[in-house]
């Protein structure tokens, strides 16, 4: 397919150097092409967003919902062929890029509904004759910035709500997934959506940092690695728009004596090792109870040993490739790193990978210490570090350390322990018995600590930062 910019609601073709969006799972295989965008073709989407902006946030919500209702059946629509195309281009599994263009539909319908929730609040006056109202504005240009792993999902739960409070969106995607990031934006502009409201800008990273820099730009919100989300968020601070920003993960599962192994094991594979590990709430350390471990291992192994790793177009395979070559790189360094400084390797390399492709072996290492580079640096890839605890406390504080404060799994059948993981783990997202990766459009969605900064995603949350707040002191 030729990729083109949306600019003030025109395809255009881009004006900067070739794009080719290849297939990880057979690099050969061009899934699609075109040029990226120019810095000027990015100033040129500003300012349709700009000129757009008045008359989008007139419009009622109901309206707005509208065509966010309309996106959601052409993605339903078309959810297999999209699905497909999504599973050539980034490398997940068939069922997981189907799946996450559905996903986006829900996100899309959720959104919609909030022209039918409460749209401000109403306090008393101490004041005879008066009411005061709180009511929710639009913020204005709000910059998407999405990375590669969810191609469609992340970018409709930032699109989504920015568009029904009423903002218009200039959206860059990751070069390497941008047929999946002009299938969303066909969607929108089928359902209706006015020329300029969405602008898809596919460039590279120093061309979309002009959406950063732009002083007409309102708001930025980003997903991706910690470095860049704390550059952007500087770079927002220094012209005082808002920003918001999804970065990295370490996330632990913690297995404890008293844990249901049957279900620890499957929900720890899944969490590890589904999307190929390119997720940043993937499984990637875990702490297990002293009892246990060795059977815990042992099971691993042998569930590991039964996944599948090939073409992911495959319905019997269980994990595809990687998105690129330095990311099978940086993944293999780790690893080797990581057996360097003293840890073994329970699930090791695997000598049945495809020869073609950015596939990389499920791992699994058992690490002396926590001082391993691998307990701390997030990889990004199928590998799952382990250590072990004496005692529950132990295990809540392995599990706690580093930087990092996205999510976590716990599994336990002891309602005391789960309790205690509540108010001992300082995560964003909590999972108990289940794996430590997912998130659902109606609840937030972020991190603590050094993966997220600003306001929520998701849920009734995400009104916190694509609206502003007036205070209306009003009397008869």
């Amino acid at each position: 397919m030729e990729l083109h910019q949306l600019i003030g609601g025109q395809w255009v073709s881009g004006r900067g150097p070739e794009l080719l969006s290849t297939n990880p799972a057979h690099p050969d295989d061009v899934v699609a092409s075109g040029r990226l965008a120019s810095g000027d073709q990015v100033d040129a989407a500003v300012a349709a967003a700009t000129g757009a902006a008045a008359a989008w946030a007139a419009r009622p919500y109901h309206e707005r919902a509208q065509v966010l209702l309309g996106a959601a059946a052409v993605l339903e629509r078309e959810g297999q062929r999209y699905g497909r195309e999504l599973t050539r281009e980034e490398g997940k599994t068939l069922a997981e890029g189907i799946g996450e263009v559905l996903r986006a539909a829900q996100i899309l319908r959720y959104c919609a509904g909030e022209a039918d929730r409460e749209a401000g609040q109403v306090f008393h006056s101490p004041r005879g004759g008066q009411r005061i109202l709180v009511v929710h504005r639009p913020v204005g240009v709000v910059g998407v910035i999405t990375p590669f792993n969810f191609p469609i999902a992340i970018p409709a739960w930032k699109i989504a709500p920015a568009l029904v409070h009423g903002n218009t969106v200039v959206w860059k995607p990751a070069g390497v997934v941008p047929l999946l990031a002009v299938r969303l934006a066909q969607a929108l502009q089928e359902a209706g959506l006015p020329a300029g409201v969405l602008n898809l800008v596919i460039a590279d990273a120093r061309t979309g940092s002009r959406i950063v820099e732009h002083p007409d730009v309102h708001a930025v919100t980003f997903t991706g690695s910690t470095g860049v989300g704390r550059a952007i968020a500087a770079t927002c601070a220094q012209r005082g728009a808002a920003v918001q920003a999804e970065m990295g993960g370490k996330n632990p599962a913690v297995v404890l004596a008293d844990a249901d192994l049957d279900v620890a094991v499957e929900q720890i594979v899944l969490g590890a090792f589904r999307s190929t590990g390119q997720k940043c709430t993937a499984t990637s350390r875990l702490v297990v109870q002293d009892p246990v471990a060795d059977e815990l291992l042992d099971r691993l192994q042998a569930r590991l040993a039964s996944l599948v790793v090939g073409d992911p177009l495959d319905a019997a395979t269980g994990m595809g490739p990687l998105i690129s070559d330095s990311a099978r790189a940086t993944v293999e360094d780790g690893v080797q790193r990581a057996l360097h400084q003293g840890a073994s390797a329970v699930v090791p390399g695997r000598p049945d990978l495809p020869g073609h492709g950015w596939f990389s072996a499920p791992r699994v290492l058992v690490l002396p210490s926590t001082e391993l580079d691998v307990w701390r640096t997030e990889l990004f890839g199928p590998v799952l570090s382990v250590v072990r605890a004496a005692s529950v406390q132990e295990a809540f504080a392995l599990a706690g350390e580093g930087e990092y404060g996205l999510s976590a799994a716990v599994f336990t059948t002891d309602l005391a322990s789960a309790l205690s993981a509540v108010d001992t783990l300082d995560v964003g997202v909590l999972h108990i018995n289940d794996e430590s990766a997912g998130a659902d459009p109606h609840v937030p969605f972020g991190g603590g600590r050094h993966s997220s900064l600003g306001p929520k995603e998701q849920g009734t949350a995400s009104r916190q930062f694509f609206t502003k707040t007036t205070t209306v002191y009003l009397r008869g």
